[in-house]
């Protein structure tokens, strides 16, 4: 979106201030307003378009493709485990939704109801599925019948409806989003612990490995599990400008509790009637969304090699009197070297724009390498590359490009998880008195503290922060614990400690 005006964002629509010499460029600074910032970047970096339903966003191709990314190596990931893909429909009957009370309690206020067809009323209103658990059991329980028929392991993309009122943020809270759910059914409680930390394992894959983001792998209290769910893991990301937490993405055991509302049960080896273990877990778009906000800065969006549509951008820099056609032809040739090699990589060609306006364009676009390819670099048979992480040049030979490029990208996806870690744990603060962890949340901080484990003490929590800014809540209990000395106290309560939990506001 050159030179348009801002697009109406969560805070307002103030017109734009167009940059003369570009067109380009951002109003709003991430550190001085995050917000604004953050919805300008991802109209301006072309990843959606605000739509004319509040709530509702246009994935534009930019962003879809950085989806497709990721499925293409989770989908791949969970045929390995013999999961199979499907599809339920999106619609649900009332009954079926209410069948189990804490998990429609849980969604209650988010769910979407069809009651009109044409003209006249439903006689009965239909539900949009804000998850596919009750969809999908009642027919759980029609296909397993004996223990050969264990375990069923189904998974499916699709879209979700919830129809968010607080805040809709592009990625982060929208009333339809994209996700892939996975719903499995085992023999044993064994299996089923197995297979949740199989796939949390994938999610800290997606976010560390593709989207450069360090998370915390955890255990979510009794307050914040899955409603109707045994118990619930997640991945947490930090975002550091904010200083809130953001759940990444969840692996639920839910145990039998779903099997007992939909009778699901099978006959086991000995002729015994027992009920299935199950699971459900799943990751969405709100993935791009963190992405964006870790890694962005005051330029645009700031992508990494893995899941970037475009890897290198080649620009050629022609000067008056210059072999414009031989610029041309080696930019030409450049990139079908690069591709060859399974680079993804496009020469931008437009005759009508300045070099200067092409940086800025695919800077906020955030492709990760610029390739720059001059009068001097065609006489000395080598090209200028420009890294969109840190700004670095540096001049190849030809000869080496796609030896030098991979090296490049390898370097710009590990700079930016070291680089977003060492944001992150310079937040984390380790606190014991309840003054300690209220002063360290008036600083944006992700706090560890010990606790006493209860729920009524989270509550307290709740209520004690509630303010402007939201109140905090325990975001996990990492898996990887600290010792606990004896006699530690919590923090809230200052009853003996079991355990270390992670704390704060989040998104």
């Amino acid at each position: 979106m050159a030179g348009g005006e801002k697009k109406k964002s969560g805070g307002g629509g103030k017109k734009k201030e167009v940059k003369k010499e570009t067109g380009l460029g951002l109003s709003f600074t991430k550190d001085e307003n995050f917000g604004e910032w953050y919805s300008e970047v991802v109209v301006n970096g072309e990843m959606i378009e605000y739509y004319d339903i509040s709530g509702c966003y246009i994935l534009r191709p930019w962003a879809m493709s950085i989806w497709e990314n990721m499925q293409t190596f989770f989908d791949a990931e969970i045929k390995k485990m013999k999961v199979k893909n499907c599809y339920f429909p999106l619609f649900v009957s009332p009954g079926v939704l209410q069948k189990e009370k804490d998990h429609i309690e849980g969604f209650a206020p988010e769910v979407a109801w069809v009651t009109k067809s044409g003209e006249s009323d439903l006689e009965v209103p239909i539900a949009i599925r804000p998850t596919s658990e009750t969809v999908m059991y009642p027919y759980y329980s029609k296909w397993i019948r004996g223990h050969r028929d264990l375990p069923l392991k189904l998974n499916q993309w699709c879209n979700v409806v919830r129809w968010e009122f607080s805040n809709p943020t592009p990625f982060i809270r929208s009333r339809e989003f994209l996700w892939q759910e996975g719903h499995t059914a085992f023999a044993t409680k064994e299996e089923a612990d197995t297979e949740v930390l199989q796939i949390l394992e994938l999610y800290r894959h997606i976010y560390e490995e593709f989207l450069a983001i360090p998370v915390t792998k955890g255990r979510k209290s009794e307050l914040e599990k899955f409603a109707g769910g045994l118990y619930t893991t997640s991945v947490e990301a930090f975002i550091p400008n904010t200083g809130r937490g953001i759940q990444g993405a969840t692996s639920h055991c839910l145990g039998q509790n779903f099997a007992k509302m939909f009778e699901i049960n099978f006959e086991n080896e000995k002729g015994e009637k027992s009920m299935v273990w199950q699971n459900s877990w799943a990751y969405s778009t709100r993935t791009i969304g963190v992405m964006v906000m870790v890694h962005g800065d005051n330029k645009g969006l700031v992508l990494p090699p893995k899941v970037s549509a475009l890897q290198v951008i080649v620009i050629p820099v022609p000067y008056k009197d210059a072999d414009t056609q031989g610029i041309f032809d080696a930019c030409a040739a450049t990139v079908v070297t690069l591709s060859d090699a399974g680079i993804r990589a496009e020469a931008d060609l437009r005759e009508n724009y300045s070099p200067g306006w092409k940086y800025s364009n695919w800077e906020m676009k955030g492709v990760p390498l610029r390739i720059e390819i001059g009068p001097r670099d065609l006489a000395n048979n080598q090209v200028r590359a420009v890294r969109r992480d840190n700004g670095e040049k540096t001049d190849i030979s030809r000869v080496f490009l796609v030896e030098q490029v991979k090296g490049m990208l390898d370097k710009i996806q590990q700079n930016l998880f070291d680089v977003a870690k060492q944001k992150r744990d310079a937040c984390i603060e380790v606190v014991k008195p309840w003054d300690e962890f209220v002063k360290a949340l008036g600083q944006k901080k992700l706090i560890l503290a010990p606790w006493c484990d209860e729920e009524e003490v989270e509550k307290d929590v709740k209520a004690r922060t509630r303010g402007e800014m939201g109140a905090a809540k325990s975001l996990c209990t990492p898996f990887e614990q600290p010792e606990l000395p004896d006699g530690t106290k919590c923090f809230a309560s200052g009853k003996p400690a079991k355990k270390w939990t992670y704390w704060g506001r989040s998104y």
